[in-house]
């Protein structure tokens, strides 16, 4: 072997070195956020219960009223920060629905707004903006690492500037993606901040890339932007000179389906009737999720682990209408539970809880024959509707 020869060999073998390095540290952050994110879920979940339940018994003009819907209200911004923390690390799927850009673009903003008073924020969003089909968690993920990025660019404050519009797919004929035809949102974020020379912005979209100095960036926060757009189908641009600011352009394919409406989380819940087996080993969890049951028109069982739950059914199987199970338990878990509860009894109604997406503690579980899941912290309507949905019009 030559010497450029074993000079290319040393290289490739040091580039797959780096790459599994890379995949190795990935795979733990990805562990420790999986139970970061459940814990954390099971948190929230309690913060929620507990102002839901206080919601019911005031009214609008009480003046605890809007302070604990603002407490909803952050339930929701921390659950979508779990999300944040799976969405990169473990390429983990999510729900996409309708949803209003220019909305979540203001309301963004609003949140970054309070944490920088010395950057101004100016918007020029088409009225008639179309609906994209997206998740709301990752699209302010993007949002959120956008805003980062503008914010460093410019340590002594400036202005960014929000444009949305909507457009087609023959704006991507100039560039090289692989784009389906058809209708397309855009979204513009400009900032006058210090900008970037060509060679950085080449490079600005590559895992652990960044033009930072030590300490100051992963590199994964535009990386992780480029992911979740070309996930929803859609594409990004960046436009920068030195000196003169930065632009990215994302393009997002418009959905023909309608926004869905907000809902107060305390509100519009279904009523039932007929009882149900609530199984979670977090006693804050048990005691929310009891009262919220109960306030619905159901009568409760409760048990805080497997074994107890087996007990507890086997002795009120023809009274117990629907179990409530928690995936993650000490000493037996959810999944030995599902299949210890379906031997009992083959018709048994179970509807899974996890503080985990669909796509990890639950899947396996879930191919042996459900009948709903549903991820904390949701909210009383949600519950009501999944188990309704279980239970048809019981």
């Amino acid at each position: 072997m030559d010497i450029v020869e074993r000079k290319r060999a040393e290289a490739e073998k040091k580039r797959l070195e780096i790459q599994l390095q890379r995949a190795q540290k990935m795979e733990a952050i990805g562990i420790l956020a999986g139970g970061i994110a459940h814990d954390f879920n099971n948190l929230l979940m309690a913060i929620r219960g507990n102002a839901s339940l206080m919601l019911l018994d005031i009214d609008s003009l009480h003046p605890h009223h809007e302070m604990l819907k603002n407490i909803e209200r952050l339930v929701d911004s921390g659950a979508r920060l779990t999300q944040q923390l799976l969405a990169y690390a473990m390429k983990r799927k999510y729900e996409v629905k309708p949803i209003n850009l220019n909305r979540l673009v203001k309301e963004s903003c609003d949140t970054f707004g309070r944490t920088r008073k010395d950057i101004t924020i100016h918007y020029e969003l088409a009225p008639d903006l179309r609906p994209i089909e997206a998740n709301q968690g990752q699209m302010e993920q993007v949002l959120l690492n956008l805003f980062v990025n503008a914010a460093d660019a410019m340590p002594e404050g400036g202005d960014i500037v929000m444009k949305t519009r909507n457009t087609t797919f023959e704006a991507a004929k100039q560039k090289t993606y692989d784009i389906k035809s058809g209708n397309y949102v855009s979204l513009t974020v400009t900032d006058t901040g210090t900008g970037m020379d060509k060679k950085t912005t080449l490079h600005i979209f590559d895992p652990f890339f960044t033009g930072k100095e030590l300490g100051r960036g992963t590199g994964l926060g535009l990386a992780s932007v480029y992911d979740i757009v070309k996930g929803h189908g859609g594409y990004i641009d960046v436009d920068s000179q030195k000196d003169h600011g930065t632009t990215f352009s994302i393009h997002l394919p418009a959905s023909e389906k309608e926004f869905q409406k907000s809902i107060n989380p305390a509100e519009g819940f279904i009523r039932g009737t007929g009882m149900v087996l609530l199984v979670d080993d977090e006693e804050a969890i048990r005691e929310v999720g009891q009262k919220w049951l109960e306030a619905m028109g159901y009568s409760v069982l409760t048990a805080q682990e497997g074994k107890e739950a087996i007990r507890v059914y086997k002795e009120n199987r023809d009274s117990i209408d629907i179990v409530l199970l928690d995936m993650i338990m000490p000493v037996l878990g959810g999944r030995e539970t599902y299949e210890a509860l379906k031997e009992i009894n083959p018709e048994v109604k179970v509807l899974l809880l996890s503080g985990y997406s669909i796509d990890t503690q639950a899947a396996d579980t879930l191919k042996k024959g459900y009948d709903g899941f549903i991820q904390k912290p949701f909210t009383m309507k949600e519950l009501s509707e999944k188990i309704r949905g279980v239970l048809g019009d019981k």
